[in-house]
C-alpha cells in the first residue's frame, strides 16, 4: 500500500464531495481486509510471474482486470440492482482516473517489468509506496507524525536487509526503474482516491477502476503490439491458472478489499501492506520454490514488520 490528511469524499449520489470527511476506523473488519491484502497481494508476484512467461503483460493486465470488474458488477447489480452501479458523471470520471493510476499505471508497470526482473525484487520495489504517500502528504500540507517517518526508515532498511542475499535471474535496470514508476503512480492513485468525489459504494468504485484500468491496459497492449506477438495455443496450463488465481484472488479478492480499506481506513494504515508484501513473497518463494532461507532474510523479515509496527502505532496515536 499518522493522521490521515483532511479529506473530502462523496458519501451521497450527489456529484459534489461531502463536507465531513468519513471517519476513519481500525475495527475487525478492517484488519481482516488488511491481512487479505498482505497475505493476496504478497502471492501475486509469484503468479505475475507464471502468468507473463507465455501471455504478453499488458494484455494479461487486462485481461486480469476486465473480467474481474465484470464479474464484480454483475455481483452487485444481481444482490443490489442495477442501481448500485449508477454514478454521477464526475464520480465516473474520478473512478477511472484513480483505476487508470492504480491498474494501467501502478499494476501495469509492475506486471511489464517481471518480464525482465524476478518477482521477489519487484515486490521489494513496491515497498516504497509508503515513502511516495508520506511525501505527497507533506507536498500537500499535511504534516505526518514525526515517528511515521521513523517507521518508513525502519521499513526500507529492513527491505534493504532483504536484499543483501541477492536474487536469481538477471536484474535489469530499466526493469527497476519500470517499477519505481509503477509504485509513484500507485501513491498518486491511492492518495487521490480520498480527495476525488468517488461512488458512495466502495464496491461499485472497484468495478469501474479494474474496468478502467483493465481497458487502459489491454489499449497500450494494442499499442506495443503485444496481440501479434499472442498465440492461445502456446499459453501454459501454469500460465492460465496463475492467470485465473489473480482475477480471482488477487482482483476480486484482495483490490476490492484495498478499494474498501482505502474508503475505510487510515491511508498511511493501508499503505503498510507495502512493508508485509515483501516478507509474504520471500516466505512463498522458499515453500514454493525452494529458495533458500539466510539470516538477511530472516532479520531483514524481523526488521520491516518492525516498520509497520511503528506506522501502526504513530497512526493509532492521539494527536
Amino acid at each position: 500500500m499518522t493522521s490521515r490528511p483532511s479529506v473530502t469524499r462523496d458519501t451521497t449520489p450527489r456529484a459534489t464531495p461531502a463536507a465531513t470527511p468519513p471517519r476513519r476506523t481500525t475495527g475487525t473488519a478492517v484488519w481482516l481486509a488488511l491481512a487479505a491484502v498482505y497475505v493476496v497481494w504478497g502471492s501475486t508476484y509469484l503468479a505475475i510471474r507464471v502468468t507473463v512467461e507465455t501471455i504478453p503483460p499488458f494484455l494479461s493486465a487486462g485481461a486480469r482486470f476486465v473480467v474481474a470488474g465484470l464479474l464484480l458488477a454483475a455481483f452487485l447489480a444481481w444482490r443490489r440492482g442495477p442501481a448500485v452501479l449508477r454514478l454521477t458523471g464526475r464520480q465516473l470520471a474520478s473512478s477511472a482516473l484513480v483505476g487508470l493510476l492504480l491498474l494501467l499505471g501502478g499494476n501495469g508497470l509492475v506486471v511489464l517489468a517481471e518480464t525482465d526482473i524476478p518477482s521477489g525484487l519487484a515486490a521489494l520495489l513496491v515497498a516504497s509506496v509508503p515513502v511516495w504517500i508520506v511525501l505527497l502528504r507533506r507536498v500537500t500540507g499535511d504534516r505526518p507524525a514525526p515517528a511515521m517517518y521513523g517507521g518508513v526508515g525502519l521499513g526500507m532498511a529492513g527491505l534493504v536487509v532483504l536484499t543483501l542475499p541477492g536474487l536469481s535471474g538477471d536484474v535489469q535496470l530499466g526493469g527497476v526503474l519500470t517499477v519505481v514508476v509503477g509504485t509513484l503512480l500507485w501513491a498518486v492513485g491511492s492518495f487521490s482516491s480520498g480527495r476525488l468525489p468517488m461512488p458512495a459504494d466502495p464496491l461499485a468504485a472497484s468495478a469501474y477502476e479494474m474496468l478502467a484500468g483493465g481497458l487502459g491496459c489491454l489499449a497500450l497492449g494494442f499499442a506495443r503490439g503485444e496481440y501479434g506477438a499472442l498465440d492461445i495455443g502456446e499459453i501454459s496450463g501454469r500460465s492460465w491458472v496463475a492467470l485465473a488465481y489473480l482475477v480471482v484472488f488477487g482482483s476480486l479478492v484482495a483490490f476490492t478489499a484495498y478499494v474498501w480499506l482505502l474508503h475505510t481506513a487510515p491511508l498511511s494504515l493501508v499503505a503498510t501492506y507495502a512493508y508485509v508484501n515483501p516478507v509474504v513473497a520471500v516466505l512463498l518463494g522458499a515453500l514454493i520454490l525452494g529458495e533458500s532461507v539466510s539470516w538477511p532474510i530472516v532479520l531483514g523479515g524481523a526488521v520491516v514488520v518492525s516498520g509497520v509496527c511503528v506506522v501502526v502505532s504513530a497512526e493509532r496515536r492521539p494527536e
